[in-house]
Parts: structure tokens; sequence; C-alpha cells
């Protein structure tokens, strides 16, 4: 099916509702006029239409497959992240500094939007990728921002969220990843589960994020530290090195999203995959918390876009289907279902939940734009 991303519905939410005007009033965003944001939001819809939607079938039937170590997504979909990257969707929120556009959240929300109901299996990729930035950007040392942000912020390189293990789901208090100390770096290892996007075929480097605990960690989660795992090792002149201890060595099923390859990792199979410490040792909680409120925004972002989704395919074959007579009319001939009052009532309450959910969304994203780009009252830029 088709997907039409709802532009003149979202931006009455982003004018009425979350004050799409007031933004270039924020810091940073002097010249995100209505004007700008509208030519975003119509590129990408054309982008998420033509580019995204059409390879939800193809990535169903298919899905991700491992062979060996290796995982490949699904036939057009490594073509569609090299376009989406050279179009500079990655960068849309990512700061200018490491070669970001820098756009606020609501804009980025707007985008995340479509290509969530264009495409789930896809947009999980770039959404673990921003997650990992941010918490980077916010808790990494300024060598490891350095080393890995300008290629994460471009999606040249990827990133990835490694909590869960198999003893360990939601308590965390269990994970069992070793990190010994070695120099200027760390040695990995254990393994994780339901990694997304834990090995694919998209981008030069894998970044995974990785909690794992130090030999003299206190017990639970006040001993958890967060570590960077590169798929390659990166050169001091920024070029890739040599395959890290790392890799995929289980494809899960999930469903609804066979195109996004779901990983089990394994990390120090060998000599132990070498790390480099995110902020301090034992805060990994903590740290990986910005990733992991930045993905739960991001899942409820995942409800309304397949919402409006389902909303479109429901209206569609409501249009098309025939059924019964038309009891408000002369009731002589057969119509479509569309025609039916409890057909209608029940479009409108899908619509209905479906617009309220956008208008949450945005929301909360233009009140976190507020929060972080504020001007002082001094008039600071």
């Amino acid at each position: 099916m088709s997907y039409t991303a709802p532009i003149q519905d979202m931006l009455f939410v982003m004018k009425e509702l979350a004050g799409l005007d007031q933004l270039p009033k924020l810091r940073g965003c002097k010249e995100v006029t209505t004007d700008v944001v509208e030519q975003i939001l119509e590129e990408n819809a054309r982008f998420s239409s033509e580019v995204l939607a059409p390879l939800n079938a193809v990535g169903d039937r298919e899905g991700s497959r491992l062979d060996g170590a290796a995982v490949t997504t699904p036939r057009g979909f490594k073509e569609a992240y090299r376009q989406f990257a050279e179009a500079g969707w990655p960068a849309l929120e990512g700061p200018a500094q490491y070669g970001g556009q820098g756009l606020p959240k609501l804009v980025g929300t707007a985008a995340l939007e479509m290509w969530k109901s264009a495409n789930l299996s896809f947009s999980l990729g770039p959404m673990l990728t921003v997650g990992a930035t941010e918490a980077l950007l916010l808790r990494g040392s300024d060598a490891l921002k350095k080393k890995f942000l300008p290629n994460m912020v471009s999606g040249t390189w990827m990133g990835t969220m490694n909590l869960t293990e198999p003893q360990a789901g939601s308590d965390l208090a269990l994970v069992k990843a070793r990190a010994a100390r070695e120099g200027d770096h760390y040695r990995v290892k254990g393994q994780k589960i339901f990694i997304t996007y834990g090995e694919h075929d998209w981008s030069e480097n894998i970044v995974h994020l990785v909690l794992a605990r130090t030999p003299d960690a206190p017990p639970g989660v006040k001993g958890i530290s967060l570590f960077v795992v590169p798929k390659f090792l990166v050169n001091a002149d920024g070029s890739l090195g040599e395959r890290n201890d790392v890799q995929c060595i289980k494809l899960e099923e999930k469903l609804g999203i066979h195109a996004s390859p779901t990983c089990v990792m394994a990390y120090g199979e060998q000599d132990g995959a070498i790390g480099y410490l995110v902020g301090e040792e034992n805060r990994g909680l903590e740290y990986m918390f910005i990733m992991m409120n930045a993905a739960r925004f991001a899942v409820g972002m995942e409800g309304l876009a397949i919402s409006e989704r389902a909303y479109q395919k429901a209206a569609t074959y409501a249009k098309e289907r025939v059924q019964s007579r038309d009891l408000a009319g002369s009731g002589s001939q057969a119509v479509t279902i569309i025609h039916h009052p409890d057909v209608r009532r029940m479009l409108m309450s899908m619509r209905a939940a479906t617009e309220a959910m956008r208008a949450l969304a945005y929301v909360v994203a233009a009140a976190l734009d507020r929060a972080h780009r504020h001007r002082s009252e001094k008039g600071a830029p």
C-alpha cells in the first residue's frame, strides 16, 4: 500500500499547538522559518513515499539474513540508506559542530513520523544512531566525540544500544558482561541479545554502546559502566583499522519488522573486544538512560506512525469495498462501505486518536526545544 504523508495535518499541529512560528526565537534556530520547515517536510514526504514505503513488502517477505557473521538486509534497503545519508537526513538534528544541520526536535519529530509510517523496519537503524550520538555528545570525552561523532552524525557510521543479556532482561542488575582495563582502553567480553541493527550491510562502521562491569565494580546497577565498542577500530587519522572482536552470532525474530536485524552479539570471543569508557566507571546506567529516553520517545512515535498508516489503509479500503445498500439513500444499489454510518464512525475514531497522539508528540518535542534552546533574559545567543 502506498503512503502519503499528512503534511497539512502535521503543519496544523506544528503551527496551532506547538508554536512553529516561535522557533526562530530559539538559540540556533534563526533561519528555521515556517517556509523552510514546509520545504523540509515536503521533500521528506517525497523520499518517504517514493523510496521507503515501496520497500515494506520486500522487507517483510525476505527479511534480513545471517551468513556466517555477516548480515544482509533485504533488496533495496542498503541502496535506500545510501540515498538517505547522501540527502543529509541522518544529520537533521545533529549538532552543527560535528557536521549536523542543528534543526530543532520539532522538525525532526515530523520527519521521524514519516520515516516510521513509510517503513518502520528501516527507521529503526537511524533511530538508534541518533540516540547513541546524543549519549556520546553529553557524556563522552572530547577524544571520543572527535573520533566518532562526525561520521555518526553524517550517517557514514551507525550506532547501537547494548543492554539486554540472556539472563538479564529488564533487570540490568544481573548484567554479566565484563570490561578489564588495558592501557587507554578496556577489553570487553560478554553476550548481548535483542540488539537492533547490531550487524548489517548499510554503513562502513557500527558503533556499539555496551553496558559492562569492571572487575572491582560494586554489585547491582551501581556497578555498571558504559563503553564504546566499534565494529572496526579507528586509526589516529580517522581511517578504519582492523576488525574488533565483536560479531553477530544469531538473528532473532520480531513480528512485523523482519527487515530490521535483531541480533545476538558476542563480544570478546577471542582476545576481548576493545572498548572505550564513556564518562566515569560505574555510571553507565545513568549515561545509557540518555539513549534509552531518546528511544522511548521514538518508540512512542511508532504508535503514532503505525496508527496513521493503518488509518490510511482502512480509509482506502472503505472507499473501494462494495457491500450492502445505502440505507440513507434510495437503497437500490450496492455502495462502498464508507457510505455506512458505522464505518465512518470507526474511521473518525481512528483519525481522532491519531491526531491526538500527533498533538501530544509534537508539543512534547517543542517543549524539549524550548528547554534546550531558550535564550537567557540577557539575550545570550
